[in-house]
């Protein structure tokens, strides 16, 4: 019995596309890669919001729409006050203002403070704004909650 050489050794497949470039885009990880980006945004949308939590009083006026590119200070029921999440002493609040506001053409601030703050300390906060310059001071409400 003889076994021929030829059955024996490897023959290489021939592949379909006879070495040209495959023209196919594999869609698999693409989607897994959207998907990923999909959920690491939806769970850090919620994060990107104003934090710092304040009681703001009700009043019946015109909404202001506060993004991202507007400066807000922020006064919470401790007296604590925040320049967009960063908290500064009353004593360095006219400098910072002036720091934030040196390259803004925009010299626009809104303000949000607690409703149980004296009104006395809001006072001496906006002498501080005005103090470094700023040109509008816009104060930030909620509306009051409709009775049915």
């Amino acid at each position: 019995m003889e076994v021929s050489v030829f059955n024996m050794r490897y023959s290489r497949k021939r592949s379909f596309t006879d070495g040209r470039p495959m023209a196919e885009i594999n869609v698999t990880p693409l989607v897994d890669v959207v998907l990923v980006l999909l959920i690491i945004f939806m769970v850090t949308a919620p994060m990107l919001q104003m934090g710092i939590d304040v009681n703001l009083p009700k009043v019946k006026s015109r909404s202001v729409d506060v993004n991202e590119e507007k400066v807000v200070l922020t006064i919470d029921g401790a007296k604590e006050i925040f320049v967009n999440k960063t908290k500064i002493p009353l004593t360095e609040l006219g400098p910072r203002l002036e720091g934030v506001f040196a390259n803004r053409l925009d010299r626009e601030l809104y303000m949000r403070a607690d409703r149980a703050i004296p009104y006395g300390f809001v006072v001496e906060v906006m002498a501080e704004v005005r103090k470094a310059g700023i040109d509008k001071l816009g104060m930030i409400t909620e509306p009051p909650e409709e009775v049915k």
